[in-house]
This record gives C-alpha cells, sequence and structure tokens, in this order.
C-alpha cells in the first residue's frame, strides 16, 4: 500500500458521559495493539443524531431512534452502544405531579431524535390525555436544573440524572424503562454505535472489533480508565459514575445478540406503527459482511 493510500484516523463522535468513556478509554488511548487509530470529539447526542443525518463522521454514538434516517449511509455495529434494563429515561417534575398534569405543559428533552423521546412519545400517547404542549430541546445536563428554576413544567432526563435528580429537589412522574419493559418485556434500547457503510466490510469488522476489545479492556482493568471517565463526565462523584457504568455497560454493549436485535426491532416497528418514524425494511439492521454474518 503506497503511503497514500493508508488511510488516516478514523473520526469517531461520543457523549462525554462515563458509560461511552469507559467503553472506549483503550481504544481512543491506543492500548490496543493493531487496532486502527482514532480521532475523538465528544458530543451531545442531540449533536451526534444530527451529524449522522448530514452523514458527517465515520463512527457515531447516536439515538437508536434516529436508525431510520440514517441506516441508508451507516451501519449499525453489534456493540459499544447503550441497551439494558431498569435504564430507562425519567420524566421529572418540580412538584409531584400525575401524568395527567403534562396535559398541554412544556417539556424539555434532550434531542427531538431521541431514544428518550421517542420512548416518551409513546407513553405519552397512552397517558396525557389531549397530549404534552409545547416540546423543547435542551442539552441533557441543562433539564434539571430548567425543571428546577420553573423554566419548564417537566424534563425528560438520561444518563446519570438517574442517580441527582433529588440533589435538585425533582420528582419522579414516570419511567420509560418500566413502562417500555412492562408492554414489551424487553430490554431498553437508548444509545446505538453506527459506521459509515462506505468503510467496507472488512474494516467495519476491524471496527467492531476494536470496539469489543476495547469493552473486555475496560472489564479487565476498570481502574484504568478512571481518570479520563472523570474528567469529561458532567457528575464528578466517583460513585455516581461508577453506578452509571456498572448500569449502561453490560452484557448488550459486548454484543447486542438475539435478545438486543429484537428490542431495537419492537422499538422501530411500534414507533414505525404509530407514524412516528419511517418503517425499515428487515434487512436494515444488519451490517454488510463478515460482521453482520
Amino acid at each position: 500500500m503506497t503511503a497514500e493510500a493508508v488511510p488516516g484516523p478514523l473520526g469517531i463522535a461520543y457523549s462525554p458521559c462515563p458509560n461511552d468513556t469507559f467503553v472506549f478509554h483503550a481504544w481512543s488511548h491506543g492500548l490496543l495493539p493493531g487496532a486502527p487509530a482514532v480521532d475523538v470529539d465528544f458530543a451531545d447526542i442531540d449533536i451526534t443524531n444530527g451529524r449522522a443525518e448530514r452523514g458527517e463522521g465515520d463512527l457515531l454514538k447516536v439515538s437508536y431512534a434516529v436508525l431510520p434516517w440514517v441506516l441508508d449511509e451507516y451501519a449499525l455495529l453489534p456493540c459499544g452502544g447503550a441497551l439494558g434494563r431498569g435504564c430507562g429515561p425519567l420524566v421529572l417534575t418540580r412538584e409531584p405531579a400525575t401524568a395527567a398534569d403534562l396535559a398541554g405543559r412544556t417539556v424539555a428533552v434532550p434531542s427531538e431524535r431521541s431514544t428518550a423521546y421517542l420512548l416518551f412519545r409513546l407513553w405519552a400517547a397512552a397517558h396525557v390525555p389531549g397530549g404534552v404542549g409545547e416540546v423543547r430541546v435542551l442539552p441533557f445536563h441543562e433539564i434539571m436544573p430548567a425543571v428546577r428554576d420553573g423554566a419548564v413544567d417537566a424534563g425528560l432526563v438520561i444518563h446519570e440524572a438517574r442517580f441527582t435528580y433529588q440533589r435538585f429537589g425533582l420528582h419522579q412522574l414516570a419511567d420509560m424503562g418500566e413502562f417500555w419493559e412492562a408492554s414489551t418485556g424487553h430490554p431498553i434500547p437508548l444509545g446505538a454505535i453506527i459506521a459509515k457503510r462506505s468503510l467496507g466490510p472488512e474494516r467495519l469488522a476491524t471496527v467492531t472489533d476494536a470496539i469489543r476489545a476495547s469493552v473486555r479492556r475496560a472489564w479487565s482493568d476498570p481502574e484504568a480508565s478512571r481518570d479520563y471517565v472523570l474528567a469529561h463526565a458532567q457528575e464528578m462523584d466517583p460513585e455516581v459514575a461508577r453506578a452509571h457504568i456498572d448500569l449502561y455497560v453490560n452484557e448488550f454493549t459486548a454484543d447486542l445478540g438475539e435478545a438486543g436485535y429484537a428490542a431495537i426491532r419492537e422499538l422501530l416497528t411500534r414507533a414505525a406503527d404509530e407514524g412516528l418514524v419511517p418503517r425499515l425494511p428487515a434487512e436494515a439492521l444488519a451490517v454488510p459482511g463478515p460482521v453482520g454474518a
């Protein structure tokens, strides 16, 4: 291969949240022999969802909810994302409230293409008579202060907010994960790792191997990533960061498996049935070539 033909570092964008920095620490720090080099960009989920829709970036951590708009250009990778049980987004209010109290109210969400918002729309259709009022997109770390200060009536929160919302004096109105698991029996699909199809099957396989190796390295030596995780976390409490990692990094992070893919298909099928997302063909979730074989 000529010098001009050698590919440069892969551009990868993921959040500064503890689960992502934990998963990608080894790869991003060059600790995996033979793995391709990466150029890391930290970005909120609303930003990465937008980049995916515009075709910007080699690898991106995005919401599962955005997949119907991006899978022509990107492939869903079978590892590295966030999918599990007991980890759903929460609806929070300043005062104790019921679902009916949200009718016509302003709700802050982390992204209009987020899985959290898609789950919320499915839940609200069944529980909020007449529907909510204005939906306002805010970076996830601004949502709880906005609810506390009365700038919005309720907030849909993700990430470590599950562990910290009481510090803001807020109340949990509903758990989207409980709603999803009770109504489907499936784990909750939250964040996905996607890669440009133009990388080709062999390089997609190499990327998948690198992600899995990075996950295994993180599990084998959890303390190695500690400083990296805490340096980028919105919540600096080491105990909160650890709880966040323990909840969101699980067996589905290493391999979606049949249960993971079934959950994703259920989410996107239900959403399409409600007219919330375009319907995907059955083969859209498969990875080209040897990775998806």
